[in-house]
């Protein structure tokens, strides 16, 4: 069995779960446990809400039908490309 990270343009369901479960996590440890020197705990904080925040968008991008990480931009790219013999005006 092979766990596929990315499914029809957008993050599998188990990994925008897994994000924004250990971007809650980070946030917690990093706030609450205190033998951890200050400038580790900032900047667990720090990664923490990317972290959950994109595991959030990424449902909120499903929901909508949405494909954040689709390679489509490379048809529309190549529709605008100057054929030989064309101008460009």
């Amino acid at each position: 069995m092979k766990l596929k990270l990315i499914v029809d343009g957008n993050l599998a369901g188990w990994a925008q779960t897994a994000l924004i479960v250990i971007g809650i996590a980070m946030l917690y440890f990093g706030l609450s446990v205190e033998r951890l020197p200050r400038p580790l705990a900032l900047a667990i904080v720090i990664l923490a809400i990317p972290v959950a925040a994109i595991g959030g968008y990424c449902g909120r991008a499903k929901a909508l039908g949405l494909k954040p990480f689709d390679n489509s931009y490379k048809k529309a790219r190549d529709s605008y490309k100057v054929k030989d013999g064309e101008n460009n005006k």
